[in-house]
């Protein structure tokens, strides 16, 4: 019979880490008053107090459950190994490896949690894809990013809300902006934040001449309730029009969309996938006081940047990550060096590494959560 008892006792030991960096301890004394809090007749005249604290409610049990699950999975694995040398059961190895190795996997996703250090990091993301240098080809990477994102958000259980695209003068989109709404979201996306480059032979090219193309992705904290951003309607234009229908049997087409430009900051945004020009509005508003407060918070860090005398990088000729198509297969990330050939794959959707190689990265680097 194989000995488990190392392999058990560093299960004991990432349990005990969890009950850490999950704060365990404050999550127990919490839920009382925030089950209490749920079940007042009176919540939902609030709607926007209700979902918060439901939100919370729903995320503290979440974390609790699985800690329950966890310790109660690894007391099952010793029972069961106890159980097996009292009798000398050999046949029962390959079970106790196998849940073993089970709880060890479910420590591995769990422990990214320690690494979402950001102050927004467990909130939805707002996501938006620009086209940048390459013409069609670059409209065409832009659809690809839009693509890619949509897959990797429906893979994880995310649920995704497109709410504008605008198709390109050549082939693809020139832009989108979606909401991705699930726990952590932005805690991920914020790794994806930049320039994505593309090299591959150009089927725009008549030549069939290898050709290289940009997108950016920005990603910003969802915030359902900003209190800092008050906005002037004296300091807006509203512009309404008709969807395009770029983005399918997602898009309302009627003449419902709504564009709406900060005028003292110059920050445009759209939204056509609501029913009504109102919800339309309504949105946009929500999405416009995110990325206000989001470029309060970005104005406040260069205040600091420079006391500290902090150069910042280039912006958008600076690409985060590369992707080749030919003359060879490989997606590098070119800040935290991580790299596969599985191409296919990640364009497909599997993104998961590259965050988690980018988080470990930043905590490894020292930098502050959050882009």
């Amino acid at each position: 019979m194989r000995d488990f008892s190392d392999d058990l006792a560093a299960l004991r030991k990432r349990l005990d880490e969890a009950f850490v960096y999950l704060r365990i301890d404050e999550l127990r004394r919490n839920r009382p008053q925030l089950e209490t809090e749920a079940s007042r007749p009176d919540l939902w005249d609030d709607p926007d107090l209700a979902r918060k604290v439901n939100g919370e409610l729903a995320a503290l049990t979440e974390d609790l459950e699985l800690f329950e699950s966890l310790s109660a999975r690894i007391d099952d694995a010793d029972t069961l190994y106890e159980l097996a040398r009292e009798e000398g059961d050999e046949s029962l190895e390959p079970e106790i490896a196998d849940l073993i190795a089970s709880i060890a996997a479910t420590f591995d996703e769990l422990e990214l949690r320690s690494l979402f250090t950001g102050e927004h990091d467990e909130a939805d993301a707002i996501c938006e894809i620009q086209s940048g240098e390459g013409g069609a080809d670059a409209q065409d990477w832009a659809n690809m990013l839009l693509r890619m994102y949509l897959r990797w958000a429906e893979s994880r259980g995310f649920d995704v809300e497109l709410d504008e695209v605008s198709p390109g003068s050549e082939a693809g989109i020139s832009s989108a902006t979606f909401l991705v709404k699930g726990r952590h979201a932005y805690g991920r996306l914020r790794s994806e934040h930049g320039v994505h480059r593309l090299v591959r032979m150009s089927p725009f090219n008549a030549q069939g001449k290898r050709q290289t193309a940009f997108a950016a992705l920005k990603a910003t904290p969802f915030l359902d309730d900003v209190p800092d951003i008050d906005i002037d309607e004296k300091e807006l234009r509203v512009d309404t029009y008709r969807s395009s229908g770029a983005g399918g049997q997602h898009v309302n087409v009627t003449d419902s969309a709504v564009r709406l430009t900060h005028l003292p900051t110059g920050v445009v945004v759209s939204c056509q996938n609501e029913r009504s020009q109102h919800q339309n509005k309504d949105r946009a508003m929500q999405i416009l006081k995110a990325k206000l407060a989001e470029l309060q918070r970005q104005e406040r860090e260069q205040e600091l940047n420079a006391i500290r005398g902090v150069q910042q990088s280039v912006g958008f000729g600076s690409q985060i990550r590369s992707y080749v198509l030919q003359p060879y297969q490989m997606v590098k990330d070119l800040r935290d060096e991580y790299e596969t050939g599985n191409v296919e794959g990640v364009l497909d959707g599997d993104l998961d590494q590259f965050m988690e190689a980018y988080l470990r990265w930043q905590r490894g680097e020292g930098e502050p959560g959050g882009t």
